[in-house]
């Protein structure tokens, strides 16, 4: 195993981000289901400065909202606002609902095999602070990049996964329990089992070299380049235990011709995969993605 001490280096909060709310909701569409956010959160004294709705259908289909609001000392007011909530909106139009301080930063935890472009991307939007995360740690089962890792004053754990999987997932259980809200497979080559997603408690979030499921396992650019594609893709998705099949939340392609190599291929794939990655690490990290069943409303 190998570990580094973290840089310290406080995060100072965005000034758009201090006592600010954020509300995720969903529900079967009715009449006053806006109004009644919007009175509930004005009476305990927020001010509404984003709000976003998706219907699917105005007649009992499924309706999801996204509120955004500014409240002073909001985080002494959290117990009252989810109390007032939970009976105003929740228990009113059974609804579920998630209520988040947008000054929380998410903790994430990046696993990773040999390939480091996704990795990097994210480490070095951590540091620009285009993400509003800490990287907790960085877990891999091949030590290729541990120094990557702890370039960015990021600790790196190494796990080697052997022929029986449970040893290694259950120290991944033992790192990551109680200290990350997001687990990010960063080109990370190994399958994630039925039992590890059950006990691991946080959403994971996997990044796919195609648009699923076109060329699966292995060599994908190599059997991209035999078909002739004109077109290089990635999927970003929640990881379920159905692989590869989860609600996804970005798309990307690149155009492509036949003039270029397989190599070639494989650097257009990476510019894109590390593109889709951030944005659906983004997205989650900033409360913008629902999940419903196996797809997703991304505000």
């Amino acid at each position: 195993m190998t570990t580094t001490s973290p840089i310290v280096n406080p995060h100072v909060i965005p000034a758009e981000q201090a006592d600010t709310g954020r509300l995720l909701l969903s529900c079967s569409d009715q009449p006053g289901i806006v109004a009644a956010v919007t009175e509930t959160l004005t009476s305990l004294g927020a001010n509404i400065t984003d709000l976003d709705q998706f219907s699917e259908n105005a007649d009992g289909g499924a309706f999801f909202q996204r509120t955004v609001f500014h409240l002073p000392g909001l985080s002494a007011a959290m117990p009252e606002l989810k109390a007032t909530l939970d009976e105003r909106i929740g228990k009113r139009f059974d609804a579920k609902w998630r209520l988040t301080n947008a000054s929380d930063r998410k903790r994430v935890a990046i696993f990773v095999s040999k390939t480091d472009h996704c990795l990097l991307d994210l480490l070095w939007r951590q540091r620009r602070g285009e993400i509003n995360m800490d990287i907790s740690m960085v877990v891999g089962n091949h030590p290729d990049l541990a120094d990557a890792a702890q370039s960015f004053g990021v600790p790196f754990i190494h796990v080697p996964v052997g022929g029986d999987k449970r040893e290694a997932e259950a120290r991944h259980l033992e790192l990551l329990r109680g200290n990350v809200d997001l687990v990010v497979l960063a080109r990370y080559m190994q399958i994630i089992s039925d039992d590890f997603l059950a006990e691991v408690g946080v959403p994971l979030i996997n990044i796919h070299h195609s648009f699923l499921p076109a060329f699966v396992g292995a060599n994908p650019y190599k059997k991209a380049k035999e078909r002739g594609v004109k077109l290089i893709g990635a999927t970003a998705h929640y990881v379920t235990k159905d692989l590869d099949e989860g609600p996804i939340i970005d798309q990307g392609v690149v155009r492509v011709s036949h003039r270029e190599s397989s190599a070639e291929l494989s650097r257009h794939g990476s510019y894109v995969e590390r593109a889709v990655l951030s944005r659906a690490v983004q997205w989650h990290c900033d409360d913008r993605v629902m999940r419903h069943g196996n797809a997703t409303v991304v505000f």
